[in-house]
Protein backbone atom coordinates (compact mmCIF):
# COMPACT_ATOMS: atom_id res chain seq x y z
CA UNK A 1 0.00 0.00 0.00
CA UNK A 2 1.21 3.75 -0.54
CA UNK A 3 1.62 5.90 2.18
CA UNK A 4 -2.07 7.53 1.15
CA UNK A 5 -3.52 4.45 0.91
CA UNK A 6 -2.45 3.69 4.25
CA UNK A 7 -3.39 7.11 5.91
CA UNK A 8 -6.97 6.29 4.25
CA UNK A 9 -6.98 2.64 5.81
CA UNK A 10 -6.29 4.50 9.26
CA UNK A 11 -8.24 7.67 9.32
CA UNK A 12 -11.60 5.21 7.99
CA UNK A 13 -10.76 2.83 11.36
CA UNK A 14 -10.66 5.90 13.66
CA UNK A 15 -13.08 7.71 12.22
CA UNK A 16 -15.86 5.22 12.30
CA UNK A 17 -14.43 3.97 15.67
CA UNK A 18 -15.01 8.21 16.51
CA UNK A 19 -18.48 7.75 15.58
CA UNK A 20 -19.53 4.47 17.03
CA UNK A 21 -18.99 5.62 20.27
CA UNK A 22 -20.50 9.27 19.50
CA UNK A 23 -23.45 7.81 17.80
CA UNK A 24 -24.44 5.89 21.54
CA UNK A 25 -23.26 8.78 23.65
CA UNK A 26 -25.92 8.40 26.14
CA UNK A 27 -24.25 4.62 26.64
CA UNK A 28 -20.57 6.06 26.35
CA UNK A 29 -19.83 9.85 28.17
CA UNK A 30 -23.16 10.07 30.33
CA UNK A 31 -22.70 7.09 32.51
CA UNK A 32 -19.03 7.83 33.55
CA UNK A 33 -19.70 11.79 34.17
CA UNK A 34 -22.83 9.97 36.32
CA UNK A 35 -20.55 8.06 38.46
CA UNK A 36 -17.61 10.51 38.63
CA UNK A 37 -20.31 13.26 40.22
CA UNK A 38 -21.12 10.44 42.74
CA UNK A 39 -18.06 9.63 43.60
CA UNK A 40 -17.36 13.26 44.61
CA UNK A 41 -20.44 13.55 46.48
CA UNK A 42 -19.82 10.61 48.28
CA UNK A 43 -15.97 10.73 48.45
CA UNK A 44 -15.27 14.55 48.23
CA UNK A 45 -18.17 15.94 50.06
CA UNK A 46 -19.66 13.63 52.38
CA UNK A 47 -16.63 11.50 53.81
CA UNK A 48 -14.13 14.01 52.97
CA UNK A 49 -15.37 16.60 55.76
CA UNK A 50 -14.51 13.80 58.03
CA UNK A 51 -11.35 13.14 56.51
CA UNK A 52 -9.70 16.30 56.15
CA UNK A 53 -6.42 17.82 54.78
CA UNK A 54 -4.51 15.26 52.74
CA UNK A 55 -0.82 16.19 51.67
CA UNK A 56 -1.63 19.68 52.43
CA UNK A 57 -5.04 19.60 50.30
CA UNK A 58 -8.72 19.35 51.24
CA UNK A 59 -9.41 15.80 50.22
CA UNK A 60 -11.76 16.91 47.57
CA UNK A 61 -8.80 18.41 45.87
CA UNK A 62 -6.68 15.71 46.29
CA UNK A 63 -9.04 13.04 44.93
CA UNK A 64 -9.96 14.98 42.27
CA UNK A 65 -7.04 14.07 39.72
CA UNK A 66 -7.41 10.42 40.12
CA UNK A 67 -11.45 10.66 39.75
CA UNK A 68 -10.11 12.21 36.70
CA UNK A 69 -7.56 9.08 36.05
CA UNK A 70 -10.66 6.67 36.89
CA UNK A 71 -12.73 8.00 33.92
CA UNK A 72 -9.78 7.92 31.15
CA UNK A 73 -8.51 4.63 32.50
CA UNK A 74 -12.47 2.85 32.01
CA UNK A 75 -13.35 4.57 29.46
CA UNK A 76 -9.60 4.02 26.77
CA UNK A 77 -10.00 -0.01 27.68
CA UNK A 78 -13.78 -0.15 27.66
CA UNK A 79 -14.11 1.13 23.88
CA UNK A 80 -11.48 -1.18 22.79
CA UNK A 81 -12.46 -4.12 24.03
CA UNK A 82 -16.28 -3.80 23.07
CA UNK A 83 -15.64 -2.82 19.63
CA UNK A 84 -12.85 -4.97 18.74
CA UNK A 85 -14.24 -8.03 20.30
CA UNK A 86 -17.63 -7.04 18.29
CA UNK A 87 -16.12 -6.70 15.26
CA UNK A 88 -14.86 -10.22 16.01
CA UNK A 89 -17.90 -11.62 17.24
CA UNK A 90 -19.92 -10.14 13.63
CA UNK A 91 -17.38 -11.69 11.69
CA UNK A 92 -16.71 -8.37 10.20
CA UNK A 93 -13.19 -8.41 11.25
CA UNK A 94 -12.19 -11.35 9.09
CA UNK A 95 -12.26 -8.53 6.01
CA UNK A 96 -10.14 -6.26 7.42
CA UNK A 97 -7.42 -8.71 8.23
CA UNK A 98 -7.85 -9.97 5.11
CA UNK A 99 -7.37 -6.89 3.44
CA UNK A 100 -3.71 -4.87 2.32
CA UNK A 101 -4.20 -3.11 5.09
CA UNK A 102 -0.75 -3.36 7.46
CA UNK A 103 -1.56 -4.59 10.70
CA UNK A 104 -0.26 -1.85 12.99
CA UNK A 105 -2.80 0.30 11.05
CA UNK A 106 -5.65 -1.36 12.27
CA UNK A 107 -4.13 -1.38 16.05
CA UNK A 108 -3.61 2.85 15.41
CA UNK A 109 -7.18 3.31 14.17
CA UNK A 110 -8.43 1.39 17.49
CA UNK A 111 -6.82 2.36 19.75
CA UNK A 112 -6.67 5.78 18.99
CA UNK A 113 -9.84 5.12 18.86
CA UNK A 114 -10.67 4.23 22.59
CA UNK A 115 -7.71 7.37 23.42
CA UNK A 116 -10.10 9.65 21.68
CA UNK A 117 -13.01 8.48 23.81
CA UNK A 118 -10.90 8.38 27.18
CA UNK A 119 -10.01 12.29 26.99
CA UNK A 120 -13.57 13.41 26.01
CA UNK A 121 -14.74 11.25 28.83
CA UNK A 122 -11.75 12.56 31.38
CA UNK A 123 -12.37 16.70 30.26
CA UNK A 124 -15.97 15.93 31.25
CA UNK A 125 -14.86 14.43 34.58
CA UNK A 126 -12.19 17.45 34.93
CA UNK A 127 -14.95 19.87 34.45
CA UNK A 128 -16.84 18.58 36.73
CA UNK A 129 -14.75 18.38 39.33
CA UNK A 130 -14.37 22.09 38.43
CA UNK A 131 -17.88 22.21 40.27
CA UNK A 132 -16.98 20.87 43.82
CA UNK A 133 -13.31 21.68 44.03
CA UNK A 134 -10.53 24.30 42.67
CA UNK A 135 -7.74 22.83 40.26
CA UNK A 136 -4.82 24.96 39.35
CA UNK A 137 -2.74 22.58 36.88
CA UNK A 138 0.62 22.99 37.79
CA UNK A 139 2.81 21.29 34.93
CA UNK A 140 0.28 21.24 32.07
CA UNK A 141 2.76 19.17 29.99
CA UNK A 142 3.29 16.49 32.90
CA UNK A 143 -0.40 16.05 32.67
CA UNK A 144 -0.89 15.79 29.10
CA UNK A 145 1.22 13.36 28.93
CA UNK A 146 0.47 11.13 31.21
CA UNK A 147 -2.97 11.47 30.26
CA UNK A 148 -2.41 10.40 26.75
CA UNK A 149 0.11 7.26 27.82
CA UNK A 150 -2.16 5.93 30.26
CA UNK A 151 -5.45 6.06 27.79
CA UNK A 152 -2.75 4.12 24.93
CA UNK A 153 -1.83 1.84 27.79
CA UNK A 154 -5.25 1.03 28.57
CA UNK A 155 -6.48 1.21 24.92
CA UNK A 156 -3.60 -1.45 23.93
CA UNK A 157 -4.97 -4.37 27.26
CA UNK A 158 -8.47 -3.93 25.60
CA UNK A 159 -7.38 -4.47 22.43
CA UNK A 160 -5.52 -7.98 24.02
CA UNK A 161 -8.21 -8.49 25.89
CA UNK A 162 -10.96 -8.28 22.82
CA UNK A 163 -8.14 -10.84 20.87
CA UNK A 164 -8.21 -13.17 23.49
CA UNK A 165 -12.19 -13.33 24.50
CA UNK A 166 -14.30 -15.80 22.94
CA UNK A 167 -17.99 -14.25 24.51
CA UNK A 168 -19.00 -11.30 26.07
CA UNK A 169 -18.46 -12.54 29.35
CA UNK A 170 -14.85 -12.92 28.87
CA UNK A 171 -15.00 -9.25 28.23
CA UNK A 172 -15.69 -7.91 31.48
CA UNK A 173 -13.52 -10.67 33.74
CA UNK A 174 -10.03 -8.62 33.41
CA UNK A 175 -12.07 -5.52 34.00
CA UNK A 176 -13.95 -6.97 37.16
CA UNK A 177 -11.08 -8.81 38.59
CA UNK A 178 -7.50 -7.00 37.31
CA UNK A 179 -8.47 -3.58 36.75
CA UNK A 180 -11.03 -2.58 39.34
CA UNK A 181 -9.06 -3.85 42.66
CA UNK A 182 -5.69 -2.12 41.22
CA UNK A 183 -7.58 0.96 40.31
CA UNK A 184 -9.25 1.30 43.95
CA UNK A 185 -5.32 0.35 45.40
CA UNK A 186 -4.28 2.75 42.90
CA UNK A 187 -3.85 5.69 45.49
CA UNK A 188 -6.67 7.75 43.92
CA UNK A 189 -8.42 7.74 47.66
CA UNK A 190 -5.35 7.74 49.87
CA UNK A 191 -1.92 8.49 50.03
CA UNK A 192 0.37 5.42 50.02
CA UNK A 193 2.15 7.48 52.99
CA UNK A 194 -0.38 6.46 55.40
CA UNK A 195 -0.01 2.80 54.64
CA UNK A 196 2.87 0.50 56.95
CA UNK A 197 6.19 0.45 55.11
CA UNK A 198 5.42 -3.19 53.77
CA UNK A 199 2.12 -1.98 51.86
CA UNK A 200 3.79 0.69 50.89
CA UNK A 201 6.45 -1.74 49.13
CA UNK A 202 3.45 -4.19 47.90
CA UNK A 203 1.60 -0.52 46.31
CA UNK A 204 4.82 0.03 44.35
CA UNK A 205 4.08 -3.36 42.20
CA UNK A 206 0.54 -1.22 40.71
CA UNK A 207 1.36 -0.08 38.19
CA UNK A 208 -1.75 2.43 38.15
CA UNK A 209 -0.55 3.91 41.61
CA UNK A 210 2.38 5.36 39.01
CA UNK A 211 -0.26 7.21 36.34
CA UNK A 212 -2.18 8.27 39.55
CA UNK A 213 0.13 9.81 41.01
CA UNK A 214 1.95 11.55 38.25
CA UNK A 215 -1.31 13.07 36.99
CA UNK A 216 -1.98 14.33 40.82
CA UNK A 217 2.01 15.80 39.95
CA UNK A 218 0.74 17.57 37.12
CA UNK A 219 -2.53 18.58 38.90
CA UNK A 220 -1.44 19.42 42.28
CA UNK A 221 1.96 19.61 42.27
CA UNK A 222 2.47 16.82 44.82
CA UNK A 223 3.37 12.95 44.36
CA UNK A 224 3.83 9.80 46.39
CA UNK A 225 6.65 8.63 43.67
CA UNK A 226 9.26 9.80 41.38
CA UNK A 227 7.47 11.92 38.70
CA UNK A 228 10.15 10.43 35.83
CA UNK A 229 10.38 6.72 36.95
CA UNK A 230 6.61 6.69 37.11
CA UNK A 231 6.53 8.62 33.01
CA UNK A 232 9.11 5.74 32.07
CA UNK A 233 7.48 2.85 33.86
CA UNK A 234 4.18 3.74 32.15
CA UNK A 235 6.22 3.59 29.19
CA UNK A 236 7.59 0.42 29.28
CA UNK A 237 4.41 -0.77 29.85
CA UNK A 238 2.83 0.50 26.28
CA UNK A 239 6.31 -0.98 24.77
CA UNK A 240 5.32 -4.70 25.55
CA UNK A 241 2.03 -4.16 25.34
CA UNK A 242 2.50 -2.60 21.64
CA UNK A 243 4.40 -5.29 20.69
CA UNK A 244 2.53 -8.33 21.95
CA UNK A 245 -1.05 -6.77 20.11
CA UNK A 246 1.08 -6.50 17.29
CA UNK A 247 1.82 -10.28 17.32
CA UNK A 248 -1.65 -11.33 18.08
CA UNK A 249 -2.87 -9.15 15.74
CA UNK A 250 -0.35 -11.18 13.24
CA UNK A 251 -0.80 -14.69 14.31
CA UNK A 252 -3.64 -15.45 16.95
CA UNK A 253 -5.89 -18.21 15.55
CA UNK A 254 -8.42 -16.28 17.91
CA UNK A 255 -9.01 -13.87 15.19
CA UNK A 256 -9.31 -16.33 12.17
CA UNK A 257 -12.36 -18.68 12.14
Amino acid sequence: MTPYQKWIAFHTIYIKEVRRFMRIWVQTIVPPAITIVLYFIIFGEIIGTRIGPMEGYNYTQFVAPGLVMLAVINSAYANVVSSFFGAKFQRSLEELLISPTPNYIILHGYVLGGVTRSILVGGVAAVIALFFTDLSIQYWGIMIVVLLLTATLFALLGFINAVYARTFDDVTVIPTFVITPLIYLGGIFYSINLLPELWQKISLLNPILYMVNTFRYGTLGISDINVLWALTMIGVFICITYIYALHLLRTSKKLRQ
